[in-house]
């Protein structure tokens, strides 16, 4: 069985540069995360990594070093993972940074004791932070400073230089739905087609799905449904993009009929179908059987 390589992400930095923001952005971008792993334990986890059962290709690791017997242990454990004699594994460095008047403005915001103050100022624990990291930010693949970046732009300066992938970044769920069950929780936008023309009134119809030709066709051939995903298309194609541009990883759309069974299926099979080369667009269907289970 051929091995793939794993990619290792370090996120290290200034505490209090956004080292959470960009471990969010990573997990979204579906990276296997690691808050606060001690540098120490790095080789004995990338073995684990490497002998388990789920291969995991893509990792990242928040490290905060608040010793200098942590520092080094950091410096060790990169240099042991370089000298690894089978070239799969790749290791880079993402330190965030901050100008330390930006610092010491979001410790006071936030209200929080910098870990290095030890009761002390904000500013003279950054100062000495700053000095244990200084190596580190040399040795950094990847530094991004955040001084004027708000949490969104930092996690969409993320996504731009780590998504392998445009698509892969942003996903756009169509998911139909009957309103005799409830709205879906979790829709970011809801839309209701029982305005259409419905085959449920049809009898060689009514048992169909909207997955089934016969019934698209039908929902689709009338002139206020070709109106309306008219309409629709137009409004999602300047919505997309700027929830995509706003940092979200994902969109659900729901989309609803009276049972979940015929329109909105078709509707949602429909725009997944249609914006599945612009985006990774999905379509889900979580009523379309309730009518069946009902009938067991």
């Amino acid at each position: 069985m051929k091995q793939t390589d794993v990619e290792i992400v370090i996120i290290t930095g200034m505490s209090g540069a956004g080292k959470t923001v960009a471990v969010q952005s990573f997990e979204d971008l579906g990276y296997y995360c690691v808050d606060n792993l001690p540098p120490a334990l790095l080789p004995k986890f990338i073995e684990l990594i490497e002998g388990g059962v789920d291969q995991v290709t893509k990792v990242a690791l928040v490290m905060d070093l608040r010793g200098q017997s942590f520092f080094d242990e950091l410096f060790k454990a990169i240099d042991e993972l370089n000298e690894t004699p089978v070239n799969r594994l790749r290791v880079q460095i993402l330190y965030l940074d901050a100008k330390d008047a930006k610092l010491v403005q979001r410790y006071k915001e936030t209200r929080r004791n910098h870990p290095l103050a030890k009761g002390g100022l904000p500013l003279e624990g950054i100062q000495r932070e700053r000095q244990l990291l200084e190596e580190m930010k040399g040795r950094a693949q990847q530094i991004v400073d955040t001084t004027d970046l708000k949490p969104v732009q930092l996690r969409e300066k993320i996504m731009q230089r780590f998504a392998s992938s445009e698509r892969q970044s942003f996903t756009v769920h169509f998911v139909s739905f009957g309103f005799k069950y409830g709205i879906p929780i979790d829709a970011d936008l809801v839309f209701d087609v029982r305005f259409l023309p419905n085959p449920h009134y049809l009898e060689d119809l009514k048992p169909k799905t909207g997955l089934q030709s016969e019934v698209s066709s039908y929902v689709l051939k009338w002139k206020e449904t070709k109106q309306f995903l008219e309409k629709l298309t137009d409004l999602f194609d300047f919505v997309l993009p700027q929830y995509k541009r706003e940092g979200k990883s994902q969109v659900v759309i729901g989309i609803g009929c009276t049972g979940g069974q015929h329109r909105s299926v078709t509707l949602a099979e429909y725009f997944s179908s249609y914006y599945e080369a612009s985006y990774d667009a999905r379509a889900g269907h979580r009523d379309i059987d309730k009518r069946k289970a009902q009938h067991l």
